[in-house]
């Protein structure tokens, strides 16, 4: 297990007990999260994108289509940030200044690269898909060349990439541990409700296994 940061950039400096650098836990948590934000200077200004994401090996990919002011300035060699966060709880300490969150985050800097080939490109928009529901490419119509032109993709590396991860109850002041004000753990979970079919789906379409087996982790009953 990596116990080291790859880069003094991505060291975890507060509460560096919570840092993680090991790629397994990295991958798994940006495998889990089904959003990112992309952070990004344009014309002096800061910009943060909620977008879709999906890990294939040692790249993140992101797309959007060609207009795209994020995708042009980071295909365009500016630095990024990518940061990914799943909520695990909300924690309640004795005090006000002790309360937290259990949650799971990763940040990636570096420099994103516009992938150029069509078969890339293919291959990165068939894991955005299998990455929000494992099966689905395989039953839906495939992008065409019109579709491809107007979507770009970029690919982040995981070179400079760390995790941060709190679990566990709250830590109280020792002269707080005794007081009568509840403390713990509320926890959270992503919770996927019953699927709503589309008002223009043809009679007789079933539901799909992959769909009504959806968890929040990507994996299915």
């Amino acid at each position: 297990m990596t116990t080291t940061a790859p880069s003094p950039r991505v060291r975890v400096r507060r509460a560096p007990t919570r840092g993680v650098y090991d790629r397994a836990q990295i991958d798994a948590i940006l495998d889990e999260a089904l959003v990112c934000h992309v952070g990004f200077v344009h014309d002096g200004q800061p910009f943060v994108i909620p977008t879709l994401h999906a890990r294939v090996g040692d790249v993140v990919y992101v797309h959007g289509s060609s207009a795209s002011r994020m995708l042009r300035m980071l295909s365009e060699g500016a630095p990024c940030a990518l940061t990914a966060t799943l909520l695990d709880g909300i924690v309640l300490a004795r005090s006000a200044f002790h309360h937290s969150a259990n949650y799971r985050s990763v940040t990636v800097l570096g420099r994103a690269s516009l992938v150029q080939s069509d078969e890339e490109r293919l291959r990165a928009l068939e894991a955005f898909s299998e990455h929000l529901v494992p099966g689905r490419w395989a039953q839906v119509r495939a992008p065409n060349r019109k579709e491809l032109k107007a979507t770009q993709v970029l690919a982040l590396a995981l070179d400079e990439a760390s995790a941060k991860v709190r679990r566990g109850p709250p830590v109280d002041d020792d002269e707080d541990v005794g007081s009568d004000v509840w403390a713990g753990e509320i926890p959270l979970q992503l919770q996927a409700l019953q699927p709503r079919p589309d008002p223009q789906l043809a009679a007789g379409i079933a539901l799909p296994r992959e769909v009504s087996a959806w968890r929040a982790t990507g994996e299915q009953e």
